[in-house]
């Protein structure tokens, strides 16, 4: 069997007993980083092997963990953060696992942009996630098709390209659009900024910030 385990987003407290009881019992542990999920079974006492398993050498490996998986060994993915399959490679495995009649379960727990979307303040009864805008290619396309997009509309995104794409997203939805931006949620210094998507890109403008955010905004109104 294969488990997808979600990992805390930042309070190492927001794991959950069965995600333990899981973890303890498994042969072995895929995760984006060992160094990473190496603290976090440290914290609770859990010893078992580490695969390497992210976006790098997912198309190397996953024949190899199936194989792994069809012989009888059970297994669990996690992420650094997050629920795994959330813009992460864990759809690839979860796939080619259920195509060859491998049973996958995913166990509830932290997902970023829930609490995101929930605090926002803008209406969560209809979303759609967005997951992280393209880099380069393809935002033009990306933000015109959103432009008008009823729903709540959640991106996750990196410090490098936050005001980036907040000017841009005020370019295409409007400077007067409805947002917030979440970050370091669970941890000490949680940040939830709210307000027009120029005004939230120019509080960010001179900040210094770090780790990933989620960007909530609102859908197209007119």
């Amino acid at each position: 069997m294969l488990y997808l385990v979600p990992s805390p987003i930042g309070n190492l407290s927001d794991f959950t007993f069965r995600a333990v009881d899981v973890l303890k019992t498994v042969d072995v542990i895929l995760c984006e980083d060992t160094r990473t999920t190496s603290v976090l079974l440290n914290h609770y006492g859990i010893q078992k092997p580490l695969s390497p398993y992210h976006q790098h050498n997912e198309h190397k490996v996953f024949q190899h963990l199936t194989d792994q998986l069809s012989a009888g060994k059970n297994m669990a993915l996690v992420t650094d953060a997050d629920t795994p399959g959330i813009s992460d490679p864990a759809f690839l495995l979860v796939r080619e696992c259920l195509r060859q009649g491998i049973t996958v379960e995913c166990l509830p727990g932290p997902t970023a942009f829930v609490p995101a979307l929930v605090i926002s303040g803008l209406p969560a009864n209809r979303f759609v996630f967005e997951g992280f805008p393209p880099h380069k290619k393809g935002r033009h396309t990306f933000f015109s098709k959103l432009a008008t997009e009823q729903r709540t509309i959640i991106f996750y995104e990196s410090p490098m390209r936050l005001v980036k794409s907040l000017d841009e997203m005020a370019d295409y939805f409007g400077a007067d659009r409805l947002c917030s931006v979440s970050r370091e949620l669970t941890k000490k210094f949680e940040e939830t900024k709210r307000g027009s998507l120029k005004e939230v890109a120019d509080f960010f403008r001179t900040k210094t910030v770090k780790g990933e955010l989620v960007i909530v905004v609102a859908g197209n109104q007119s």
